[in-house]
């Protein structure tokens, strides 16, 4: 089914069906827009992109570049993303990188030759600044809650320094003046600001820096391991939700109490943080902000000038030793 088709059955004339298909550039009574989406409606008529982009020189198809797909805070930073691009009427090509450098380039190379209208990554850390190289290719790129150190393109981030202040004020509200912070192996990019924030807030103590991969069952075998040389902190901050899922999986192994003996807080709040027992206190990544403060940047040309970095909520619940 064509254009002209869906005018013949709306007995209107192609213009005006052109007018409602892309909402503009000129008004449409209302009658008559109820006419033609009836008419389109009853043809099974879709608007063709391709036709439209050839016209317009645009696609309307946005490329999503994630550092780790199968990771959940990726995957909830995603859909936020998604759902702000959809509510512009576009469309969302999501590429994986797979914390690879070489991947993400790969991937931000093929979303070009796709032409796509620009560009949203995740960056996995290290590698070139491929936001630089999609701007010299003429489209526009940002990045979200990373970037290299290199880039000059906007990065749209969360306050990691407020939320490392936040889980230790709330765990010295229950005592715990030492808490320990859990990282990676090699931590850069927002979980080594993490990092360093809480060096900064217990320096002069003697909280300990423990180190795993980010996933659960590092965490959980080290939980078990420390557990085990009676070596456990009484209370940890986790970097992430996946080591924070893993802590209380090795807690519960080594039959170790959570809160009674251990006091956790993660740094991610991913939804299924809400879901563990106990339920994880959390402080809450500023997802949704993010996601649509990036989509302003692409789309709206809004000013690129450095923004405050949003703030992350504390999510109180059960992990942390308060009863909610």
């Amino acid at each position: 089914m064509t254009l002209t088709d869906v005018a013949r059955r709306a007995g209107a004339s192609t213009a005006v069906v052109s007018y409602v298909m892309n909402n503009g550039p000129r008004p449409v009574a209302p009658e008559t827009r109820e006419r033609v989406l009836a008419a389109a409606a009853e043809l099974n008529y879709r608007p063709n992109r391709i036709a439209r982009a050839l016209r317009s020189h645009t696609t309307g198809v946005m490329g999503l570049v994630l550092a780790d797909a199968s990771n959940p805070f990726f995957g909830s930073l995603a859909r936020h993303v998604e759902e702000a691009l959809g509510e512009r009427d576009k469309l969302t090509l999501i590429g994986n990188a797979g914390f690879s450098a070489d991947r993400q380039e790969h991937v931000v190379e093929r979303f070009l030759a796709a032409q796509v209208d620009g560009l949203i990554i995740v960056s996995a850390d290290g590698g070139p600044d491929v936001a630089a190289q999609a701007e010299a290719a003429g489209v526009p790129a940002v990045y979200v809650h990373n970037q290299p150190e290199s880039a000059r393109s906007p990065v749209v981030a969360a306050d990691n320094d407020a939320a490392v202040h936040d889980a230790l004020a709330h765990l010295r509200s229950h005592g715990h003046t030492q808490a320990a912070f859990l990282t990676g192996s090699h931590d850069v990019g927002p979980v080594g600001r993490r990092r360093h924030a809480w060096e900064g807030a217990v320096a002069g103590t003697d909280a300990r820096l423990l180190r795993c991969d980010y996933t659960r069952a590092a965490a959980a075998e080290l939980t078990q391991r420390l557990t085990a040389q009676d070596a456990m902190p009484p209370a940890v901050v986790t970097a992430t939700d996946e080591q924070a899922i893993g802590v209380l999986a090795g807690a519960d192994a080594a039959g170790l109490s959570v809160p009674d003996q251990l006091a956790l807080i993660s740094l991610d709040g991913t939804p299924d943080s809400a879901y563990t027992a106990p339920a994880l206190t959390v402080t809450e990544q500023p997802l949704r902000a993010m996601a649509e403060r990036a989509v302003r940047l692409l789309i709206d040309d809004a000013p690129r000038s450095p923004e405050p970095h949003a703030a992350a909520s504390l999510v109180v619940r059960r992990s942390c030793g308060c009863s909610g």
